[in-house]
C-alpha cells in the first residue's frame, strides 16, 4: 500500500504537527506493508502541537537533573511512531524543520520498519558558539554565532528560543563540558570549562560582537570557538525502543539536544549511509550534545555501514549491556535493580533469557539460571524468577547474556568527536572493520565493562578490528580496559587485530587488560609501535 502524505493534508511548506500525529494513529491499524511517502520540500513541525509522552531513554537525563516545572521523563515528540509494524518511511529527500526542544523521532514497540532519505533541521537550537575576534591583556571580544538569538533582560545577556532561555554565562562556574576547537586544527574538539569563566563584565560591541573582561588574561586564541549547551540530555535525536528489525538509511540529522541516537531493549538494527553532522552551510561545528549513536540492552546484530559523523559532544558510538546489582534473592526469585542514574524504567529482561552471576570486583561469571518470569515492579526494581536457585551475595551483579548483539560496524568515517570513537562491550561477534578514525579526543576504540558506575556490561569474546585507519589520536587506538579491582581470571578474550594503519605519531597505540588470546598482526604504526599490557596474554605480535 502506498500512501502518498500529500492526499492526507501533508504538504511541503506547511505545519504539519497535528496532520503527522493523525495519519500515525491511522497507520495503526493497518497491518500489511505500507509506504509512507514525502514530497521533496520542508515540512514543519511545532513543539506547541507535537506528541507529548514519558519516555525512558537510556544515558540521558538522570534523576537527579530535573527543574523545578519538569515533569521527569514527559518528552516532547516530533515524529511518534508507535506500535506500528511493515512501514517504510520514505523521505524522499525532504526536511523536517523543528521549532522548538524535542525529541526528533520515536519509534517505539514497531517491528519492520524502514526510515530512510530526510533530513531534520532544528531551527535555532540550544547550542551557541562564542568565537573568539580579538584579545588583550583584559578583554576577549566573541562573536556570536549568527543562527544564535539572544535578549537583554536587565542588563544581562541571554539566548533566547522557542522552549528556553539561559544567560550567557549559564554554569559558568561549574560546566566543564564545553566544546572548544581550536583555530590550529578545526577538526578537533576538546572539553573545556566555559569561555566566560571568570568573566566579571560583558558588554555589546555591535550586532553579535561582544566583549567580555577579565581580571586575569585568558590564553585563548583568536579563532577559537567555544561552543556551550545544555549537559542534560533531556532530549534525544532518533529513540528506538521495544522493537525489532529497524533501519535508519540516508538520514541527514543536523542537530539533536543529547544523543543522535538511542536504540534500546531492540532487536536487529541497521543505520547506513546516514550522516550526522552540521549542515553544510552552518557556522556551527557541532552536531551532538552527547554520543552520536548508543546501542542498549539490544539483541540480534546491529549494523552501522558507510556513515558520516563529525562534531559530538561525546562518543561516537557506545554498545553494551547492563549490569543489575542484586538487592535480595530467595529460594528461585530474586529482586535487582537499575544503578545508574541514567538508565531505568524499561525491562529488558526477557523470560527465556539466560542471565550470569558477575562479581563486581573481578568481573568474572559464576553461575547462571534462566529466567521463568520478570516483572518491572516500578522505575527501578525488577523482580525476576528464575528456573535454578542462585547462590551470590547481595551486592553482586547480574548480566542477560541473550541482550548482547554482534556489531558490524564497517566503512564509516568520524572527526571532531571530543571523547572515544567507539566503546563495545558486547559479547556477540563484534567486526570494526575499513573505518576511519579521525580526530578522536581521546582512545579511538574502548573496551572496557564495569559494575560500579557505569555499570556497562558485559565482556567481548570475538572481537577484530582490521583495515582501518586511525589518525590523530593523543590517547590509545584500541584501549582494552575492564574496570575489574582484581585479576582473578580475563575478563576479555578473543581479540584481533589486523591490517590497519596506525597514524597517531608518538602517541596512540594498543593496551591490554586482563585479556586473553590477542592476536596483532601485519599492522602499519607511522610513528611509535606502543603496545602495553597487564595481565594478558598476547598469543601473536608481528
Amino acid at each position: 500500500m502506498r500512501i502518498k502524505v500529500k492526499e492526507k493534508g501533508i504538504v511541503c511548506g506547511k505545519d504539519i504537527t497535528e496532520e503527522l500525529q493523525q495519519l500515525f494513529q491511522e497507520l495503526k491499524i493497518i497491518k500489511e506493508e505500507k509506504i509512507l511517502e514525502f514530497e521533496k520540500g520542508e515540512y514543519f513541525i511545532s513543539s506547541d502541537n507535537a506528541a507529548k509522552k514519558k519516555l525512558y531513554i537510556t544515558n540521558t537525563i538522570g534523576d537527579n537533573e530535573w527543574e523545578n516545572g519538569e515533569e521527569p521523563h514527559l518528552n516532547t515528540v516530533a515524529v511518534l511512531i508507535e506500535e506500528i509494524d511493515n512501514l517504510i518511511f520514505e523521505g524522499n529527500g525532504c526536511t523536517f524543520v523543528l521549532d522548538g526542544q524535542m525529541t526528533n523521532v520515536s519509534v517505539i514497540g514497531c517491528q519492520n520498519v524502514t526510515l530512510k532519505d530526510f533530513a531534520i533541521k532544528t531551527l535555532n537550537p540550544d547550542l551557541h558558539e562564542f568565537r573568539v575576534s580579538d584579545k588583550k591583556y583584559n578583554y576577549i571580544d566573541f562573536n556570536i554565532d549568527a543562527e544564535s538569538r539572544y535578549v537583554c533582560i536587565d542588563g544581562k545577556y541571554y539566548f533566547a528560543g522557542k522552549d528556553y532561555c539561559v544567560p550567557f554565562n549559564n554554569k559558568a562556574a561549574s560546566a566543564f563540558w564545553i566544546g572548544h576547537i581550536g583555530t590550529d586544527n578545526p577538526d578537533k574538539i576538546r572539553r573545556v570549562s566555559h569561555p566566560l569563566l571568570g568573566s566579571y563584565k560583558i558588554k555589546e560591541l555591535s550586532s553579535n560582537l561582544f566583549r567580555a573582561y577579565y581580571l586575569f588574561p585568558k590564553n585563548y586564541k583568536k579563532g577559537d570557538r567555544f561552543y556551550c549547551f545544555d549537559v542534560r540530555r533531556k532530549y534525544a535525536g532518533i529513540f528506538v525502543d521495544n522493537c525489532e528489525n529497524v533501519t535508519l538509511e540516508g538520514i541527514n540529522q543536523y542537530f539533536n539536544y543529547s544523543l543522535a541516537v538511542v536504540c534500546q531493549n531492540s532487536k536487529d538494527i541497521s543505520i547506513n549511509k546516514c550522516r550526522f553532522a552540521p549542515q553544510a552551510n552552518s557556522s556551527k561545528l557541532m552536531a551532538s550534545v552527547a554520543d552520536f549513536i548508543q546501542i542498549c540492552m539490544c539483541r540480534g546484530v546491529v549494523n552501522i555501514k558507510d556513515n558520516y559523523f563529525k562534531g559530538s559532544g561525546d562518543d561516537c558510538l557506545n554498545v553494551h549491556g547492563i549490569h543489575f546489582p542484586i538487592v535480595s534473592h530467595e529460594g528461585r526469585n530474586m529482586t535487582v535493580k537499575f544503578a545508574h542514574l541514567q538508565s531505568h524504567g524499561f525491562n529488558p529482561l526477557r523470560e527465556g533469557d539466560t542471565v550470569k552471576v558477575v562479581d563486581p570486583k573481578t568481573l568474572t561469571g559464576r553461575d547462571r539460571a534462566r529466567i521463568i518470569s520478570s516483572e518491572l515492579i516500578d522505575e527501578k526494581t525488577l523482580r525476576l524468577e528464575l528456573d535454578s536457585e542462585i547462590t551470590a551475595p547481595v551486592g553482586f551483579v547480574i548480566e542477560d547474556i541473550d541482550a548482547c548483539p554482534g556489531l558490524n560496524f564497517e566503512n564509516n568515517t568520524m572527526s571532531r568527536i571530543i571523547t572515544r570513537g567507539v566503546l563495545v562491550t558486547t559479547s556477540g561477534k563484534v567486526r570494526i572493520s575499513n573505518n576511519k578514525f579521525i580526530n578522536t579526543s581521546m582512545h579511538s576504540i574502548l573496551i572496557s565493562d564495569d559494575a560500579k558506575s557505569w555499570y556497562e556490561s558485559g565482556n567481548v569474546q570475538d572481537v577484530v578490528i582490521e583495515n582501518n585507519y586511525f589518525g590523530e589520536c593523543p590517547m590509545y587506538n584500541v584501549f582494552v580496559k575492564p574496570e575489574n579491582a582484581f585479576h582473578r581470571g580475563y575478563v576479555h578474550k578473543n581479540i584481533t587485530i589486523k591490517n590497519n594503519t596506525f597514524d597517531s605519531g608518538e602517541k596512540g597505540g594498543l593496551y591490554f587488560k586482563s585479556t586473553d588470546n590477542i592476536v596483532i598482526s601485519d599492522n602499519v604504526f607511522k610513528g611509535a609501535k606502543r603496545i602495553k599490557s597487564k595481565n594478558s596474554d598476547i598469543v601473536k605480535l608481528q
